[in-house]
């Protein structure tokens, strides 16, 4: 899968159905919503960058292009593990202090392109008190009898974090 790169297309849906890319981590199925996503990519050469937060694995060279590149798994406090031929990149925009900024998530695997239905999205769950998967998770998604973690790509991300890796 190395240096093969998938392009997807653009998601016309309101609130909040409509297409999302799903991928795991673990034993865990998230989606995102298609519009960030700029394309997904195999495992390939990353560049480690000093005085990062451990989370940011470095930057790869996409094509000329500088892309940083976020360990998923270590962003979500969940144990690293080997690379394999199912593990891939997925390329993001999400907004930075200058427009927009590409950044790369790493991820066990990509699954499929999904249409979720609005009355099959339920809203995050409350967990009694504050934690950053409220920021982050924008419902659930109900499919086939399981769980979807639908998240907000921008707030993976963050602000903060998408001003630091535009400045690398």
């Amino acid at each position: 899968m190395e240096g093969a790169a998938l392009a997807v297309e653009g998601n016309a849906g309101q609130g909040l159905g409509g297409k999302y890319l799903t991928f795991s981590l673990g034993s865990e199925e998230y989606g995102i919503v298609i519009t960030k996503v700029r394309e997904i990519i195999g495992i390939m050469e990353i560049t480690a960058v000093p005085h990062t937060p451990d989370f940011i694995k470095g930057v790869i060279n996409l094509r000329g292009r500088v892309i940083p590149i976020i360990e998923l798994r270590m962003r979500f406090n969940m144990e690293v593990k080997d690379y394999d031929d199912r593990t891939c990149i997925i390329v993001v925009d999400v907004p930075g202090p200058n427009g927009t900024v590409q950044v790369g998530m790493l991820v066990d695997s990509v699954s499929e392109v999904i249409n979720i239905a609005p009355q099959d999205i339920e809203p995050p769950p409350d967990f009694g008190v504050s934690t950053d998967a409220e920021n982050i998770i924008i419902g659930m998604g109900k499919i086939k009898g399981k769980l979807k973690i639908l998240l907000d790509v921008d707030q993976v991300i963050g602000r903060t974090l998408a001003s630091t890796l535009s400045a690398m």
